[in-house]
């Protein structure tokens, strides 16, 4: 099975963000002792770094952090069609639409998200963390 973790499970692990840390830990945990293959866009890494280096106040421990993940996960491209296939989506949010292409292309079973409601109309089912510890 393959999943592709959105940005706010990443940071919920990496900022240890309540009441979120916990299942979003183990849902991580759950899909690598599954021998499930996690995937994250590469424009989320950019977004992910980002706000860890606001958080951290330093890019050198970001990078580490990006470089620790690069360990777990697997960074997928956004290209040029899934640009257009979200602008085809009939979903509220555009980079939600941008994130359900990159999963589509990519074969994916699930979007792992905590916010599921962004990917209502999404074509990949969005669950969260909680839900997918529950299977």
């Amino acid at each position: 099975m393959r999943i592709l973790i959105d940005t706010n499970v990443i940071l919920d692990i990496l900022q240890k963000r309540e009441p979120f840390f916990a299942d979003s830990y183990q849902a991580l945990h759950k899909a690598i002792e599954a021998d499930t293959e996690c995937l994250i866009s590469a424009s989320a890494a950019t977004d992910i770094f980002y706000m860890l280096r606001k958080f951290l106040k330093s890019a050198e421990q970001a990078k580490e952090r990006i470089e620790q993940l690069a360990q777990l996960v697997t960074f997928v491209d956004v290209q040029g069609m899934d640009i257009h296939t979200a602008i085809m989506r009939s979903m509220p949010d555009f980079e939600d639409a941008v994130v359900d292409a990159v999963a589509e292309r990519n074969g994916v079973s699930y979007i792992l998200t905590h916010n599921t409601k962004d990917f209502i109309g999404s074509v990949i089912p969005a669950i969260t963390p909680t839900n997918f510890l529950k299977q």
